[in-house]
């Protein structure tokens, strides 16, 4: 490796889709919502480590290893890749774990394993992308409980095997219900890329119209669980305010479904950002309406 393989070029920092991050971004809200006695430092340092560190470097290495050539999320016509993307990507991942011994060494380690994950899913020699079940429960798992429950325990001091109960693990279990209803329909439009190198995707094993049934499962199930969390809590203001952030998620995604029914010309890249952006782009508002309020 050459020092100027760790320059990142146009076309590595492309590829790591610095926007994508705001598509998890409210998972992170959502644990700060629900945090006391938040240190300002700690809330920046945590959110720096996640979504400019950690997150771009999974993209940035997932990208890497597909080399797409069709449209990848954010990207319609993705430059192709170079030396400088692996390399740099893997940097700031070694800076990311360094930086969670600042907060705790489990938030050290939860970043480790968050790198590890997104490696194992992306390398030719493990590939878990190309496995419809493990790729599925990977994404389902380490972008939404895992992601909310090392955040909220670096927010509040606590350890990862402290106490836990409902209050801890039904807003998990809703992140990963969120995170998992988007999953089939950022795959939707690549079927035939995919199928081309080999990925057995969960949007190719359940069809065009399996995959806008099985995310709208998932995303019934986090609406419940979210009026389960808020009736314990004594707080139904809150999932009715979800309810109406939700509305113009459920009108765009019924529309959506009904475009592919007639064509699926309709599953593509195009609608799938549309989608992206409205469910995020509601769930920002939601989540942070939460955290500065809660």
């Amino acid at each position: 490796m050459k020092f100027k393989q760790l320059i990142p070029t146009r076309s590595a920092l492309a590829h790591l889709r610095f926007v994508f991050s705001v598509f998890l971004l409210p998972v992170y809200l959502f644990a700060f919502s629900q945090a006391d006695g938040v240190k300002t430092s700690t809330a920046v340092l945590v959110f720096f480590i996640w979504h400019f560190l950690a997150f771009p470097a999974s993209n940035g290495y997932n990208s890497y290893f597909d080399k797409d050539e069709g449209s990848i999320a954010l990207l319609a016509k993705p430059p192709e890749v170079d030396i400088s993307l692996y390399y740099f990507s893997i940097l700031l991942e070694v800076i990311a774990f360094l930086l969670g011994f600042i907060i705790s060494w489990e938030f050290a380690v939860a970043v480790l394993i968050y790198g590890i994950m997104s490696k194992l899913y992306s390398h030719p020699a493990t590939r878990l992308k190309k496995y419809p079940i493990i790729s599925f429960l990977t994404v389902f798992i380490f972008q939404g409980c895992f992601i909310y429950y090392t955040t909220y325990t670096a927010l509040t001091g606590t350890s990862l095997f402290g106490h836990w109960d409902l209050g801890l693990i039904i807003p998990g279990a809703i992140s990963s219900c969120l995170i998992g209803a988007s999953y089939p329909l950022t795959q939707v439009y690549q079927h035939e890329e995919d199928s081309r190198r080999g990925d057995k995707t969960l949007s190719i094993i359940l069809g065009y119209k399996g995959s806008f049934i099985f995310s709208s499962v998932l995303f019934a199930s986090g609406i419940a669980l979210s009026y389960w969390y808020w009736h314990l809590a004594g707080m139904m203001l809150n999932f009715y305010f979800f309810l109406v952030c939700a509305a113009p998620i459920f009108f765009f995604f019924n529309y959506w479904f009904y475009k592919v029914g007639q064509s699926t010309a309709n599953a593509n890249f195009k609608n799938a950002m549309r989608m992206n952006f409205i469910s995020s782009g509601c769930m920002l508002i939601y989540f942070g309406v939460l955290a500065v309020f809660s």
